[in-house]
């Protein structure tokens, strides 16, 4: 991560997350860049690491040659993870975690780094319709994402039900997932603009007023990323 703030601010936003990405950790050098990261960790616009995590997807499009989940692989993503965990609760950083059918890898991980500055610190990103990590979150004081995916109804809708209010945060995946009727008339990229189209599904998931759905999900979102200060 040769880069400064600096160079990746973005338009209109004030404050960041930044991270080393689960499947390009083949590519890095763990000491080096763990180095390079934590100078970019410390600004104080940067109020969260991720997203960070595990992925043993096999994507069928990918950019990297040679691309296998192997156990070296997965090896040196776990090695980066942890790293990045401990940079988080050393700084005080939220954390952004990713997890693609690494379910029980990543719990594994969360238990032996937990840390009671991690609770209403940690956010399940777009998380996995799965009852095992609602309880963990539950349990553990976490925030679940919930993105434009919840619009297409199945199992993503039924799980989305299921999370209290207090827990949910809103998020794109952009540029990715876009929700409903967007995706069918494929107006992409996703991008921010669409969340009140998230928002009005949680309420009518819940058949709580979109209002509510906003204000509880923006104090969720500050207090995630210690914005009340």
């Amino acid at each position: 991560p040769h880069h400064t703030i600096e160079k990746i601010q973005a338009p209109n936003f004030d404050q960041r997350s930044i991270a080393l990405w689960a499947t390009n950790s083949k590519l890095y050098q763990l000491d080096i860049d763990i180095k390079e990261l934590e100078k970019l960790i410390i600004h104080p616009k940067v109020v969260a690491v991720g997203e960070i995590g595990l992925d043993k997807h096999l994507y069928e499009e990918t950019k990297y040659e040679d691309y296998k989940v192997s156990s070296e692989f997965m090896a040196a993503q776990k090695e980066y993870f942890i790293a990045q965990i401990r940079l988080a609760k050393q700084y005080k950083k939220a954390l952004i975690l990713h997890n693609r059918e690494t379910k029980t890898e990543i719990i594994a991980i969360l238990d032996k780094e937990w840390s009671e500055n991690m609770r209403f610190q940690t956010v399940f990103h777009c998380c996995e319709a799965d009852e095992e990590l609602l309880d963990y979150a539950k349990q553990h004081d976490f925030f679940i994402g919930i993105d434009g995916d919840v619009t297409y109804g199945g199992e993503k809708a039924k799980f989305a039900k299921k999370v209290p209010l207090e827990m949910l945060v809103l998020e794109t995946d952009s540029p990715f997932l876009l929700p409903e009727p967007l995706k069918s008339k494929k107006l992409y990229p996703n991008t921010p603009a669409n969340i009140p189209l998230i928002a009005q599904c949680i309420a009518d998931l819940k058949r709580v007023s979109l209002e509510e759905v906003a204000r509880v999900t923006t104090e969720n979102a500050k207090r995630l990323f210690n914005l009340n200060s």
